[in-house]
């Protein structure tokens, strides 16, 4: 999933993480017991990875 540009605005990249956090949350199968999430990475196209914290990034959702 595509959060955003180098030329956006940080706030308008934080909404779409969290627009794409909200997502996956919301599309948890019911019958799916447990932690659904268990670990989550951002990346640009061609380099290296970051391991976000799990606890603060599921926070971000309203729910």
């Amino acid at each position: 999933m595509i959060i955003g540009k180098a030329s956006f605005e940080p706030e308008k990249l934080m909404g779409n993480l969290v627009a794409i956090v909200e997502a996956i949350v919301k599309a948890k199968p019911s019958g799916a017991k447990g932690q659904y999430v268990r670990t989550a990475f951002l990346t640009t196209t061609m380099g290296p990875s970051v391991k976000l914290d799990l606890k603060p990034t599921l926070a971000l959702t309203s729910s």
